[in-house]
């Protein structure tokens, strides 16, 4: 069962028909790794890939498809803009465990307070929000501390049904990447030095942030160990302070 595949593919080959897209690159030892789980009859293999992309707008595009049988599946996918754009992340968090399905779909903001960065990325999205909650609905708890990161077109649920994964998840995956690139068609570059500093500083807090707090961080070291996953989380996954202190160093 690889219930992500196809969100998956549809993905790269929607980037590919809008892009030019360009590979990125995925640190040694990143690309595949396998590990074994359970035991007797219960043994299972849990395979993680990695995928990484980019474009003229987009710094990196990446995702991360882990398989593990029925009871483990997981697609992260995220985009994170050039640092001269104001453009928000994307991001999908689809993930498959035995008690059933926690989806996260947004465009997460870099300016969450700032009305006009509101009118400007959210607004126009909250349409497409409205009519994909109809059959996703909230999804209940969610951390308090993560609130900033999200925008008020933040999908986030919890279907108990595969088909609803298959059928409403993925047509709301479709259409938030359909606007994302509407946006990033018509994003223009900032200029100006202040608010070039403010962009920088809003992606290093969310990168800083889901460094930290990465909810797959305990299922990784399970099945790799803890050095493998922590360089995966800061050399791959949310690998902008690394890329920045190289450039530095150079």
């Amino acid at each position: 069962m690889t219930l992500y595949q196809p969100f998956l593919d549809y993905a790269i080959a929607y980037l590919q028909s809008r892009l030019e897209l360009m590979p990125y690159p995925i640190p040694s030892g990143f690309e595949y790794k396998s590990a074994i789980t359970g035991k007797g009859k219960n043994q299972e293999e849990v395979v993680t890939t990695s995928h990484g992309f980019c474009a003229p707008k987009l710094r990196q595009i990446r995702a991360a498809h882990v398989q593990g049988g029925q009871s483990l599946q997981v697609l992260n996918f995220v985009i994170f803009p050039h640092l001269n754009y104001d453009l928000p992340f994307f991001g999908a968090d689809l993930v498959t465990l035995p008690g059933g399905h926690l989806i996260a779909l947004d465009m997460q903001p870099l300016f969450r307070d700032d009305p006009d960065y509101q009118a400007k990325y959210t607004a126009p999205i909250l349409p497409i929000f409205h009519t994909h909650q109809q059959h996703l609905p909230w999804g209940g708890d969610f951390p308090e501390e993560a609130s900033p990161f999200f925008s008020p077109a933040f999908l986030w649920t919890r279907p108990k049904e595969t088909t609803v994964v298959e059928t409403h998840v993925f047509a709301a995956f479709k259409d938030y990447l359909k606007a994302y690139l509407d946006f990033v068609e018509q994003a223009e570059p900032v200029m100006d030095a202040q608010a070039l500093a403010r962009i920088k500083q809003a992606q290093l807090r969310y990168l800083r942030y889901r460094a930290e707090k990465d909810p797959a961080r305990g299922m990784f070291r399970r099945f790799y160990g803890e050095e493998w996953t922590e360089e995966y989380i800061h050399g791959f996954l949310f690998d902008l302070e690394r890329k920045l202190t190289e450039s530095v160093v150079s």
